[in-house]
Formats: C-alpha cells, structure tokens, sequence
C-alpha cells in the first residue's frame, strides 16, 4: 500500500487517477475504485491511499484533510470543498447545510412528524403565481365578501382571492 498525493481525477465508467507517491514515483491512468452508491471526484492535493500489487495499481481511498468537517465519536458526514456538508450528529439530529437544497421527486414529498418548522417565508407555486403563508395570512385577515347575509345566513365569496 501506498500513501498518493492526487493530482486529478478522470470520470468515465471506470474513473480514473493521477497522483505522486514517494520521491520520484507517480501514477496516470489508474484505477479509482469506490464504494457502491457512493462517489466523489476529489480536489488536486487531496490524498489516497493505493494497493500496489505488481502491475496491478487500484487507489482504493481518499481523504482531505483541507475541507472535512470536525465530528464526535460515532457520528458520520459527507462533505464538500465548498462548507457544504449532510452530517449525521449525535442525539439523532441530521444536519443539512447548502446555500440551496432542491428535492426532486415523482409523485410527493411526505414529511412524518408532529411539527414542521420554519425560521423565514414558506412560498407554494413558486414557478407561477406562488405566494408566501405570511402574503395569504394578510390576505385573509383583510378580506371582505360580497352578498352578506344577516344571522346565520351564507354570504357570497370573498372580493380578494388567496
């Protein structure tokens, strides 16, 4: 096993690597194996570590060192050069940071909890005519109806559509 400093990352259906070992010893065109269901492209300068049997070159991990995040005992997180990062915590808490999280499912989002909480604005139809919860509380505190009736009498829909 060897100790690499990469130099690059080559993505196709088998990825490939290129980086230097000891003194005077590099590698190009080589094997970057990883895990199923996981895979990364990490930065120049990150390090791997490489099995090195005869003419059979495989880098089999990689780590750097510059960007991860600092964790407790048996917690686990993902990371990236740009501080974003999915990090499970202890207290079972997982922790999402990005400047913009997209979801994209098929047929629904299904949240299972008691509460759901926000700290700003919840917007629905944003790519139409999408408006906050606050802009259609306003609207709703401020509404007025057309045809009242007196008592318990029914009166006609509201003048402003929420």
């Amino acid at each position: 096993m060897i100790r690499i400093i990469l130099g690059a990352i080559a993505e196709g259906a088998i990825k490939l690597f290129s980086g230097t070992g000891r003194p005077g010893e590099s590698f190009t065109g080589r094997e970057y194996f990883q895990h199923y269901g996981f895979t990364s492209s990490p930065l120049p300068g990150a390090e791997g570590i490489l099995v090195n049997k005869g003419n059979h070159i495989v880098l089999i991990a990689t780590d750097d060192r510059r960007y991860r995040i600092a964790l407790e005992g048996g917690e686990v997180a993902i990371y990236t050069d740009e501080g974003d990062h999915v990090h499970l915590k202890r207290g079972r808490v997982a922790e999402i940071v990005t400047e913009t999280l997209v979801i994209k499912a098929g047929t629904k989002v299904r949240i299972e909890t008691p509460q759901v909480e926000a700290t700003g604005e919840i917007v629905d139809r944003v790519d139409s005519d999408g408006r906050s919860m606050e802009q259609m509380r306003t609207t709703y505190d401020a509404h007025t109806h057309k045809q009242v009736q007196p008592g318990t009498g029914n009166s006609g829909v509201p003048n402003q559509g929420m």
